[in-house]
């Protein structure tokens, strides 16, 4: 071959091969199947919904009345608990440390009264067995020396338990019975006091669930009390859960929980309507997303 040849040739390969690699660099990436199958209504006229699963008694933020360190968790997730269990304690060594010398305060009253009380029985018996005369001033002073005494005592006692209700405080305990949804504190953590978000602890009653539906304001007039309604899983088309009609909030608000979608409204209020379920063994859970689909009055497909 003619040496001449080579060079052009060996361009032209070059170029076939930086081609093919920019071609293929090029083309869309395939993607994957969606698996999901769209639900559709069960009912000729329907108002749809997202919905979302929360507890019977709502789901309860647990917070704190005072901030503090965490010292101690007595409750983990998915653990029931009973109204009055501790759920976790924040330190309280500054009250401890106040409580002894206020303890050691109500010793002393009591020993001061202990001592009036004595002046007034010897004065008392000096009077009935007709001894040195007492004046009238000083038993008076000293029945009032007692009832002074009392008082001290009483007070000391106050601050004692005071300081036990805010040590008892530093415990927070569950005002409801449920199962714990969500822990968002560990120990050593500083938790602050007031509503916050996320909040320490989330509670609720999941024995039946409620499921919390946004209608847009523009298809409220439609949904009727009472109204049947069915509910399905995101991503589980074939999970269809009847819903038993509990209430409509009236008040219509804006719309906070957004789908992701990208021609979504964000400006649109809703009006919330609240269903109920059992869910037996179904795999749902508080915080998960469902298709509501609620009867607008015409019935069932046909």
């Amino acid at each position: 071959m003619n040496r001449g040849y080579i060079l052009p040739l060996c361009a032209f390969a070059g170029l076939i091969l930086a081609v093919a690699t920019i071609t293929h660099d090029d083309a869309p990436e395939a993607k994957a199947a969606y698996s999901s199958v769209p639900v559709s209504s069960p009912f000729a006229a329907s108002v749809a919904g997202a919905g979302i699963i929360e507890a019977s008694t709502e789901n309860i933020s647990v917070g704190t009345p005072v901030g503090g360190i965490v010292t101690d968790i007595y409750a983990r997730p998915g653990d029931m608990v009973k109204a009055g269990d501790p759920l976790f304690k924040l330190d309280d060594r500054d009250l401890q440390g106040l409580l002894l010398p206020a303890e050691a305060k109500v010793k002393e009253a009591e020993t001061s009264l202990d001592k009036a009380k004595n002046l007034l029985d010897i004065a008392e018996t000096v009077q009935k067995e007709g001894g040195a005369a007492i004046s009238r001033q000083d038993y008076d002073n000293r029945k009032f020396d007692v009832a002074i005494a009392e008082t001290a005592v009483a007070s000391a006692q106050a601050a004692v338990d005071q300081l036990k209700i805010e040590i008892d405080r530093r415990t927070v305990r569950a005002l409801v019975g449920g199962k714990v949804l969500q822990v968002k504190i560990r120990p050593g953590e500083y938790a602050q006091a007031g509503d916050i978000d996320p909040p320490p602890m989330l509670l609720g009653n999941d024995a039946s669930l409620h499921v919390r539906v946004n209608v847009d304001e523009n298809d409220a007039g439609r949904v009727k009390p009472g109204a049947a309604a069915v509910a399905f899983a995101r991503g589980s088309p074939a999970t269809k859960i009847p819903l038993k009609f509990e209430r409509i909030e009236p008040y219509v608000l804006p719309k906070v929980s957004l789908t992701g979608v990208s021609t979504e409204r964000v400006d649109t209020r809703v009006l919330q309507v609240i269903y109920s379920f059992d869910p037996g063994d179904m795999p749902v859970y508080a915080g998960e997303q469902m298709d509501v689909f609620i009867d607008a009055g015409a019935g069932k497909k046909s």
